[in-house]
């Protein structure tokens, strides 16, 4: 039987779990057998941009958490699996998903999105959403068209004016 060491130690990292994925807007579980530790290192490097972290627990410390906030991903939770919690919703997604895209060994599996589980259909579609810059930009862009129209119709109405 496991001392009392180990099970507070072990309580430790599940209270440490659940807490991550309640602050978290984006959770993603992903397969990370066959990446060296330089893609590992690269792919934490891109994150933490984006305020993002990728940790490793064991299997079960995660099922123990996802018990405690009554998430079932049982299917998902075999193997070598990495998980990515991100204080951002998009930006990680976009990140993971452009490297999984790079290299073939990172499968993602299954995500919590706002406290909600994600499909990898879910997933595939927030990251192709624009970045907020992006939107922006196309938000200015079509308020703009609205801008130019009317200056060009004023200038053709002072023209029409002119003539007369």
């Amino acid at each position: 039987m496991a001392s009392k060491k180990v099970l507070e130690e072990k309580k430790a990292v599940v209270s440490e779990i659940v807490d991550k994925i309640k602050s978290s807007e984006s959770v993603i579980i992903f397969e990370y057998q066959g990446l060296t530790v330089d893609d590992l290192s690269t792919i934490r490097t891109k994150l933490r941009e984006s305020e993002s972290e990728v940790k490793i627990y064991k299997n079960t410390l995660l099922k123990r958490a996802l018990d405690e906030l009554n998430i079932n991903l049982d299917d998902f939770l075999n193997g070598p699996n990495a998980i990515l919690f991100g204080k951002d919703l998009l930006e990680p997604i976009k990140v993971i998903s452009e490297f999984a895209k790079e290299h073939e060994k990172l499968d993602i599996r299954v995500g919590i999105i706002s406290g909600d589980v994600a499909s990898l259909d879910t997933i595939r579609e927030y990251a192709s959403i624009p970045s907020r810059e992006g939107l922006l930009t196309m938000l200015a862009g079509g308020m703009i068209q609205y801008v130019k129209d009317l200056s060009i119709a004023l200038n053709l109405y002072a023209e029409k004016l002119e003539e007369n």
